[in-house]
């Protein structure tokens, strides 16, 4: 089966089972300054599983590109990746457990023609607070699974939520497949990371709302949330034991391996792997609609950081910028039919490699310079110190067995104790602040931030006022405290066009007008003088909010009900983000 077919058949198997296929959302998250990028299907839904009313209906279904940096790390495994699309299905409301369990059954059994004995499913085993869920073990078990085919664990495993203090919450279930290994151990399950078991899909059943004073109430809204991991089922139904050994990265594995032998170098498989997942990463972050280049903060420094880590392996390698922008190509040309904005944008991407390559190549000329001093000044104890090793690694991009090769060569050794100590202190505050983001990202949807967001659709259409219709929104990035809105345009915005700006703003929001809202179809939208990032990405209907005078855009949501809710509007600070693109600071209040 190929991906297409995978895709293809995953989404008509639940359009004929009554789900709206909705497109993929950007990369980006809007509004949510708690995460850098997308990194769940669920992550775009969340105002609708909060309650609003979704206009493609109470049943979803899509495919997610989805991006998480958490797994940076773990690339070069067989499974982990940064970059992967994720299969999703949602009742915003309508079925609830019964009926999400027996469709995953039906379509891993029956489509996908898994054996039923292949399969392993983990249920929560319940606490002192909440009950075990005994109604989705049972409902597993009619389907035809055997008692010891199913695991119970608490909470760190099957249980979702809330994503802040309170909110939506309640236990999921989580499918794993036996990859037909030995179990490592009596211990040995789903949860065991010796890979026997590997995770494809995970349904969460969000019935509970914690309170304030912890309690956990009945939601009169349920809904059931679902993710499969596109890459990992095409691997195991294609019975292979990895995701480099399918089609998504063995067009590029094969040309980089023909790369090396024609240099007459080696380069070890995990490395491999990497450099072929990250320019795949690399690719689609570039060419996602919010326009995100290399930079030194936020979502430029993880492509950055990508870009960098592929150079330095292929430079190792003594493979060039021209080897590293034709492994690029391929890329793009396998995912274009599927995604045409990887093709429309291959000039774009292959540009930003470049002067990347060029700009690091100069980093790391002054890493092998910092690097040589270290070693010249180790002392009589003859060890470079692990902090020093791991500032190599974290600043200069140098992994540990490149700093070893260097000191062996001056008869110096490298305190890899300390290395690993300061390295798994970093990764610890990688994972923290990854879920940290994550967990607020999906919790502040409050009147405030609502608020907030009805001020970016007033700021945008003050600044296309002011400054010309040319302007447009680049991104969007909300807090309880303030808005930070990103635009297109060429120079630093003057202190009287800020003022302006700032007028037409408080002058909306003195009048006291109702936003009002209407769902369309996208070219109604348009055809009414609507505006919108992502025009190509829109579902058959969508929600247009409009400010009488002031602004009417496509948006999801959500909103103030009137502009006098505001109370005022003071910009804070105007700067560039980057090339050819603004960003204004602002706040409101009483």
């Amino acid at each position: 089966m190929t991906a297409k077919e995978l895709r293809t058949m995953y989404v008509n198997f639940f359009k004929e089972r009554g789900h709206a296929e909705i497109p993929s959302a950007s990369l980006l998250p809007e509004n949510d300054p708690t995460v850098l990028f997308t990194i769940a299907g669920m992550h775009p839904l969340m105002p609708y599983l909060l309650g609003e009313k979704h206009p493609a209906g109470k049943r979803l279904t899509d495919v997610q590109k989805c991006v998480r940096t958490v797994d940076i790390d773990e690339v070069g495994d067989d499974m982990h990746l940064t970059f992967f699309e994720m299969l999703g299905n949602w009742s915003l409301g309508d079925y609830f457990k019964e009926e999400s369990i027996a469709m995953s059954y039906d379509f891993l059994t029956n489509y996908l023609h898994i054996p039923p004995e292949r399969l392993a499913v983990t249920v929560f085993e319940g606490d002192e607070t909440e009950p075990a869920d005994l109604e989705a073990e049972r409902i597993w078990m009619a389907q035809g699974l055997k008692q010891e085919q199913v695991y119970r664990y608490g909470r760190e495993e099957n249980w979702w939520g809330p994503a802040g203090q309170t909110g939506p919450c309640g236990p999921d279930t989580e499918i794993f497949y036996d990859m037909g290994k030995p179990k490592c151990g009596p211990g040995c399950g789903p949860a065991c990371k010796c890979g026997k078991y590997v995770e494809i899909w995970n349904n969460v059943f969000m019935q509970y709302n914690k309170t304030a004073d912890g309690k956990f109430e009945v939601l009169k809204q349920k809904n059931v949330d679902t993710g499969m991991g596109m890459e990992r089922v095409l691997t195991i139904f294609n019975g292979k034991t990895n995701v480099y050994d399918t089609e998504l990265f063995l067009p590029v594995m094969t040309r980089l391996n023909e790369f090396l032998e024609e240099a007459g170098r080696q380069m070890p498989i995990r490395e491999r792997r990497i450099v072929c997942e990250h320019i795949r990463a690399i690719s689609f972050i570039l060419v996602d609609p919010r326009k995100i280049t290399p930079s030194n903060t936020e979502q430029g420094y993880i492509v950055r950081r990508l870009i960098r880590r592929v150079i330095r392996l292929l430079k190792q390698a003594e493979l060039g910028s021209a080897h590293l922008c034709q492994l690029a190509e391929i890329t793009i040309g396998q995912y274009e039919e599927t995604y045409p904005e990887l093709g429309e944008s291959h000039g774009f991407i292959l540009e930003q490699l470049q002067k990347e390559y060029v700009l690091f190549s100069k980093t790391l000329d002054e890493g092998l310079k910092k690097a040589g001093r270290y070693l010249e000044n180790v002392g009589k104890s003859g060890v470079l110190d692990g902090e020093l090793a791991f500032k190599l690694y974290d600043t200069y991009g140098f992994p540990i067995e490149f700093t070893v090769e260097l000191a062996q060569e001056r008869g110096v050794e490298v305190d890899m104790e300390g290395f690993h100590a300061r390295f798994r202190e970093h990764q610890e505050k990688s994972r923290q602040g990854a879920a940290g983001k994550f967990a607020g990202g999906l919790a502040d949807h409050s009147e405030q931030t609502a608020r907030l967001h009805t001020a970016t659709h007033l700021l945008n259409g003050a600044l296309r006022a002011v400054l010309g219709e040319e302007v447009s929104q680049r991104g969007s990035n909300i807090t309880a405290q303030r808005l930070r809105f990103d635009f297109s345009f060429g120079r630093k915005v003057t202190g009287e066009e800020l003022a302006q700006v700032e007028k037409i703003v408080n002058e909306a929001i003195e009048k006291k007008i109702d936003v009002v809202l209407e769902e369309m179809t996208p070219r109604e939208a348009y055809a009414a003088g609507a505006i919108g990032v992502f025009s190509e990405k829109y579902g058959e209907r969508v929600k247009v909010y409009t400010i009488p005078g002031y602004s009417k855009e496509i948006c999801g949501g959500p909103h103030a009900q009137n502009t006098g809710e505001l109370g005022s509007f003071r910009i804070l600070k105007e700067e560039a983000s980057s090339a050819g693109v603004r960003r204004i600071k602002a706040v409101i209040g009483n």
